[in-house]
């Protein structure tokens, strides 16, 4: 099972430097500067573990939380057994989001090509520096002024393209500054492990393992043809942006087309009470993202995977615009009745669109 050509033959954009960023444990640092009696002490941010009780899950937690064995959308009754001397606390969306818009107003007063890709990351397009020395100086400008200006710490990647920053951003959190330089790029991704390239979830790393990949070496240097008749033509793409080569450019998004978020178990569930708390916790979500924006949705879609990875979903679109938490939720519960079949589930998911600013209509009667 010979590959097409090895890593060492593969060309690159020598030209384009990438930034991307990556706030370490968003949530929870967050929350551990508002109090910092906090800091140094595990974490958990989700929902009420009601001594070991509790119902919901784990959104996410600080580093100290993860040497437990914490994770996210794991069970928060889990999380308690693990570590019930943790700090649990629920959630504050408007607290988060304001701190975001802090993070990326430091980025964006560079007057670089930006584009934030969600509440805690974002990519820069550094190539007008001239090389990688001003886009490491550039970095480590960027750490100092949200460590002393916000009290927080981000980790950093640069390197070609931006699915190669993004993996090195995560290499060596936290606090952390990986730089791959073109000469360095393949000797950089060859161990790394496929999972770790964006969009590779746990079902497609096994079925990555079945056929001998294991690492991003053996991924580029596996036979094309063969790739393509087992996964498609996406394979293509995921081979050749694994080598380094990576047009997509770094573009700030025109205007929000949804808001979406999902909570993957850590262990498959059907039982009916977890469930439910967890479409309230993505509805909470989701509806502080609208006001965060300024919007308002009309439209709502269920997401549901089932332990097959058989993905089902399901959309209503409301007879007015909102952004009231109660009515999407409701919205949701309703959708999910529809298509939950007492099946063990490993993925739920709320998404919002069809969207309308706040003074839409006040704009149109000034004018």
């Amino acid at each position: 099972m010979g590959g097409n050509f090895t890593m060492e033959e593969r060309s690159t954009d020598h030209q384009r430097i990438i930034l991307h960023l990556d706030m370490d444990s968003f949530y929870a640092s967050v929350e551990m500067r508002e109090n910092p009696e906090f800091k140094g002490k595990p974490v958990v941010i989700g929902a009420d573990p009601k001594n070991g009780t509790g119902r919901g899950v784990v959104s996410t937690c600080s580093y100290e939380a993860r040497a437990f064995g914490i994770r996210s959308a794991m069970p928060i009754s889990q999380a308690f057994v693990l570590c019930p001397q943790a700090v649990f606390l629920p959630p504050h969306f408007p607290r988060y989001a304001k701190a975001s818009a802090e993070v990326m107003a430091i980025l964006k007063s560079f007057d670089l090509p930006f584009q934030q890709v969600s509440i805690d990351e974002a990519f820069l397009d550094v190539s007008a520096l001239g090389g990688y020395p001003g886009a490491t100086d550039l970095a480590a400008r960027i750490r100092n002024d949200i460590s002393t200006q916000l009290g927080l710490t981000c980790s950093i990647g640069i390197a070609p393209t931006k699915v190669v920053a993004k993996i090195a951003s995560d290499v060596d959190k936290p606090d952390g500054l990986t730089v791959v330089e073109p000469e360095n790029l393949f000797s950089f991704l060859a161990p790394i492990p496929v999972r770790k390239i964006p969009g590779v979830g746990r079902k497609a790393e096994a079925e990555l393992f079945e056929t001998g990949i294991r690492t991003i070496k053996d991924l580029t240097e596996y036979d094309i043809q063969v790739l393509i008749a087992r996964f498609g033509r996406s394979s293509i793409t995921l081979q050749s942006i694994t080598a380094g080569k990576d047009d997509d450019i770094v573009k700030e998004q025109d205007g929000v087309k949804s808001v979406s978020r999902e909570m993957t178990f850590l262990k498959d569930t059907n039982d009916e009470q977890v469930i439910a708390a967890t479409i309230d916790a993505l509805a909470r979500d989701v509806c502080r993202n609208l006001l965060d924006e300024s919007l308002r949705c009309r439209t709502v879609t269920i997401k549901v995977r089932y332990q097959e990875f058989v993905t089902k979903t399901k959309a209503r679109t409301l007879p007015h615009y909102t952004d009231d938490e109660k009515t999407v939720r409701s919205c949701a519960h309703s959708l999910l009745r529809n298509i939950f079949n007492g099946r063990p589930i490993r993925l739920l998911g709320i998404r919002l669109s069809s969207f309308e600013k706040h003074d839409a209509r006040q704009m149109i009667l000034n004018v």
